[in-house]
């Protein structure tokens, strides 16, 4: 039975509280499509203020801390951002912390909540859910995967100039709830995260109260660490509900070029899936950036693609990879794992007309150095193992706005990718 806000603010608040093993609330599974958008409600209370009990909040790392009585608590949990160093805190950031039973979260009151703190801003966009099932009946739920690059803070406010952007829309306090009330309203089975510098003192405490178990795995030399006032560094997350899966084993995966080690990691994790028994490799990754890194991208992904040659003993066990690899499906790194021997196809071409081509974009910024618009996201997924159910299709150009991404309506420079997959019938010699 799931409690009032007066009972989640301590959970809430909790930066680097360890994950629950209980299933969420039953009865939350989602239709095909999501509601239209409805305008946010407006909350009657007040925000507590950012900057109150910082102090306080540093000292409480593994306990409850009262933010006062009545219902603004959950409010004032929500609002904060803990000014803190993840990394020197948390020296044990490469694994999962031990799990406490903590009293779970209602996804609909949390998802409440974020929008009585975006009140304010317009509500989000529509978008819809394209079928693409076959004539292969499935006796077990799908697996809905969401791929998001959601944009480290530290970068947002400090590095990467978006210029169209007002500052007011990049406020943590709040565009933690725009990024939440995504996943939120999509509910993952599995969430993989690119740029996540607030993996302690949010996603890891708040996620793990919906049932999800996470692992992060921050860059070696993480760009936000040049930050003044950062978070600590960024990483790959990858989050599963654990009443859905269980985990088989985990690989962290700092990525190779040319020998030498690089800033760029992945993590790949095979689990059981507790319906059919099944088992597949999840995978999670962020390649280099920027142009003129191309055969470093190449190279980065051939490391990838040898390690999960290992994982799933050479495609026996199937294979989702999800990743801002930061490369146009012109570049050499694409065409890799296009051909690869793992038998992989790339999810989101199936929402063209003749399910061979790319969408026209999966980011859309203006930076000082000018307009970028370009396909960088995918999910790929082993085509003979398994079938891609529907795919949530991209915000239009009217939608996303002449000041492109990210903006009030939207927390980051990059779209998020959901597939809803299930297995294809168990051929022979593969499992």
């Amino acid at each position: 039975m799931f409690h009032s806000p007066r009972r989640l603010c301590s959970a809430l608040l909790q930066r680097d509280a360890p994950g629950l093993r209980r299933p969420p609330a039953p009865g939350l599974r989602r239709p095909l499509s999501p509601p239209a958008a409805v305008p946010r409600p407006a909350s009657p209370r007040l925000l507590a203020a950012a900057s109150a009990a910082s102090g306080a909040a540093r000292s409480c790392s593994r306990t409850a801390c009262s933010m006062g009585t009545g219902t603004s608590r959950l409010y004032s949990a929500l609002a904060k951002t803990l000014n803190s160093s993840a990394a020197s805190q948390h020296p044990e950031y490469l694994v999962s912390p031990d799990p406490e039973h903590l009293e779970p979260i209602d996804p609909k009151e949390l998802l409440e909540e974020c929008r009585a703190v975006l009140h304010t801003r317009p509500p989000r966009f529509q978008r819809d859910f394209v079928d693409l099932r076959t004539d292969c009946p499935s006796t077990h739920p799908p697996i809905r995967v969401m791929q998001w690059n959601i944009l480290a803070q530290a970068l947002g406010e400090g590095k990467d100039n978006f210029v169209q952007c007002p500052v007011e829309a990049l406020k943590w306090e709040e565009r933690k709830c725009l990024i939440l009330e995504e996943i939120l309203a999509y509910q993952p089975d599995i969430l993989c995260l690119q740029e996540v510098d607030h993996y302690f003192d949010t996603f890891q405490p708040l996620l793990s109260r919906l049932g999800y178990q996470g692992t992060f795995f921050p860059k070696p030399w993480s760009p936000c660490l040049d930050v003044e006032h950062n978070n600590g560094p960024d990483g790959c997350a990858l989050f599963f509900l654990q009443n859905r899966f269980k985990l088989v084993n985990s690989a962290n995966i700092r990525l190779t070029a040319m020998t030498l080690k690089t800033n760029q990691v992945a993590i790949a994790q095979t689990l059981e899936c507790k319906e059919s028994g099944r088992q597949f490799c999840i995978a999670v990754t962020h390649l280099k950036a920027r142009t003129g890194w191309e055969r470093f991208r190449s190279a980065q992904g051939c490391d990838l693609l040898q390690n999960l040659q290992n994982i799933t003993q050479g495609a026996k066990i199937p294979l989702i990879v999800c990743g801002d690899f930061n490369a146009e499906p012109t570049e050499e790194v694409y065409k890799h794992f296009a051909s690869s021997s793992l038998n992989l196809n790339s999810a989101y071409k199936l929402l063209s007309a003749d399910g061979q081509s790319e969408p026209p974009y999966t980011t859309w910024k203006i930076r000082t150095s000018g307009e970028c618009r370009h396909t960088l996201d995918y999910i790929w997924y082993s085509k003979h193992a398994l079938n891609v159910r529907s795919a949530l299709d991209l915000l239009t150009e009217e939608q996303i706005g002449p000041n492109r991404l990210p903006s009030f309506n939207y927390p980051s420079d990059h779209l998020s990718l959901v597939c809803d997959f299930s297995f294809t019938e168990e051929p022979d010699g593969l499992s």
